[in-house]
């Protein structure tokens, strides 16, 4: 094994030197942790060079450190091999991926003789539900941990071209899902030519992905989704009690509320768990995290939550069409499948409205971007960027992507920077010396060839001059569109498109549709704040509605005939 220079062991190189902890992604358990656990698990003694766990394993127990040290390796037993890691005595292994039922995106491997305590998964939960400090303690490290795998180029390779649509579909999966991956462009890396080669792969058969042992050609986002442990939504003799469309705030509010209170709840979201909000480098004004919470973070925790109370959640799971079938309601998703519940709650946010400018989609996906997480900004180190939109998203990606780019500009079409924008993200803006803000200013044409973006042409809105910006990335954010397009002909919707609820659609309770037992909740929703705190309120309150429906309907019988 060897040790790559951005995710070596130690400072000292040496593979048997302990990797510091100066993020708290590496905690040493105390005494009294490593007591509770050693309760739960079984002692093992392992040898120099066991493999513990398998880059691709899926079941597989929490394994804390007792004697030796253990390796952390991506790509072992490939010529190409680097310990990005080394944890000693006290340490536990993993990250977020244990608990999301995702396989291993790297090896362990046992560095020294020594020994090791497994904990089963049941176990640990168990332990964490009656120890919630050291479920903090665990759950904090396993965030921290899959933000650093995410910027070491490690987990999933994707090996495509950049001028491919399915190339960049997959890519985009990937980083809305927050999954560690590394892109192999073949027209320009050597590295990737040499491994389509070995593999035999015809170019009709690209892109492929490479996630452990196993190789996709060219797979559907739900095909990649399965190897990655996501079950795909299936049909139960039964109705569920709640299916929820969407995954961002509301939807995972709802989920956990509802899960949490006893209800058999199922979530379906088309892209990634998150939504918009998902998307959000640093959202600071969330009651609770004063320091800030990560758009990704608060998903993660969000998930971890709603499945410990029983929720299913199935990405991606696209749905085209509901329908009322009896005493309960059919969501219908793209496979075909009917998914029958006897309430609903729809969640399914709005959609990032893309810039009305050519050749937009010549530069969409190798350097055109709707969102900007630690993934994203990986490929805009020291490079200049340019963010476009004047709400809270492009302030927040502004503020984060200057910890990345050599120049960030914002181009808003606006005249006033605070119209649409939170006064905190307004002043850390304006008085960021590598931030430049251009008011009254549009995108007119994009620059470059390849599919690379070299710069950007603005204009002026009112005085009409015009200027050429060196960017390598452009991020957008300017506004949205409600994801309602599955419902037309079905519950009420405004004349923008989002869904009509309360007394506008007939109904008694503000969140209740046009369709009895039948709920909306966040950014869908007619009327909405659009802000990630309301939209959590909204969906715990649509779980309280939903009882109150249900006592209804076995009190005097189902009617689901539209109002």
């Amino acid at each position: 094994m060897t040790s790559g220079d951005s995710g070596r062991a130690t400072d000292a190189g040496r593979q048997d030197d302990e990797t510091p902890d100066r993020w708290g992604a590496y905690p040493r358990l105390t005494p009294q942790q490593l007591s509770l656990l050693d309760q739960a698990g079984t002692r093992r003694v392992v040898r120099a060079g066991d493999v513990l766990v398998r880059e691709g394993d899926r079941d597989r127990d929490f394994l804390v450190v007792l004697a030796g040290t253990v390796g952390v390796v991506d790509g072992y037993g490939t010529p190409q091999d680097r310990t990005i890691r080394v944890h000693g005595p006290g340490r536990f292994l993993d990250e977020i991926g244990l608990l999301t039922g995702q396989p291993a995106f790297v090896s362990m491997v046992a560095v020294q003789d020594g020994e090791i305590l497994a904990v089963p998964l049941a176990r640990l939960r168990d332990l964490v539900s009656r120890d919630p400090q050291l479920g903090d303690l665990i759950l904090q490290a396993f965030l921290l941990r899959r933000e650093l795998l995410a910027g070491q180029g490690v987990g999933l390779r994707i090996v495509g071209s950049r001028f491919s649509p399915d190339t960049h579909r997959l890519r985009e999966f990937a980083a809305r899902n927050r999954l560690p991956h590394t892109y192999l462009d073949v027209e320009e890396d050597a590295q990737a030519e040499q491994l389509v080669r070995q593999l035999g792969i015809p170019p009709s058969d690209m892109p492929v992905v490479i996630s452990g042992r196993e190789i996709l050609r060219n797979p559907t986002d739900a095909e990649l989704a399965r190897i990655l442990g996501v079950a795909p939504p299936s049909a139960g003799e039964r109705p569920e009690d709640l299916v929820v469309v969407g995954a961002g705030p509301s939807g995972l509010a709802a989920a956990v509320y509802g899960a949490s209170e006893g209800l058999s709840t199922v979530v379906l979201d088309a892209v990634a768990t998150g939504g918009q909000a998902g998307t959000s480098s640093r959202i600071e004004n969330y009651l609770g995290f004063p320091a800030g919470i990560s758009g990704a973070e608060l998903a993660e925790r969000a998930v971890i939550q709603a499945e410990k109370f029983g929720a299913g959640i199935s990405v991606p799971a696209r749905a085209t069409g509901l329908t009322h079938e009896g005493d309960a309601y059919a969501v219908r998703l793209v496979d075909g499948t009917e998914i029958r519940s006897r309430t609903v709650v729809l969640a399914a946010g709005a959609r990032y409205r893309r810039l009305q400018v050519d050749r937009l989609e010549e530069f969409e996906g190798a350097s055109i971007y709707y969102a900007a997480t630690f993934i994203e900004a990986m490929f805009c180190r020291d490079l200049p960027v340019t963010v476009v939109g004047g709400g809270n998203s492009a302030g927040q990606a502004t503020v984060f992507l200057t910890g990345h780019a050599s120049r960030v500009r914002l181009v808003v079409r606006g005249d006033d920077l605070g119209q649409d924008m939170s006064r905190y993200l307004v002043d850390q803006t304006e008085g960021n010396p590598a931030v430049e803000v251009l008011t009254s200013t549009e995108v007119k044409q994009l620059c470059g060839q390849g599919g690379e973006l070299e710069a950007v042409v603005v204009e002026n809105n009112r005085t009409g001059m015009r200027r050429r910006l060196d960017t390598r990335l452009l991020f957008g954010f300017i506004g949205s569109a409600p994801a309602t397009g599955w419902l037309r002909g079905a519950v009420a919707l405004d004349d923008k498109g989002f869904v009509r609820t309360g007394p506008p659609a007939g109904a008694d309770n503000v969140l209740e549709t046009s369709w009895p037992g039948v709920f909306a909740v966040g950014d869908v929703r007619s009327g909405s704040i659009k802000r990630v705190a309301s939209a959590v309120g909204e969906g715990a309150m649509a779980v309280r509605f939903i009882h109150e429906h249900l006592q209804n309907v076995g009190a005097r019988g189902a009617d689901l005939r539209p109002r």
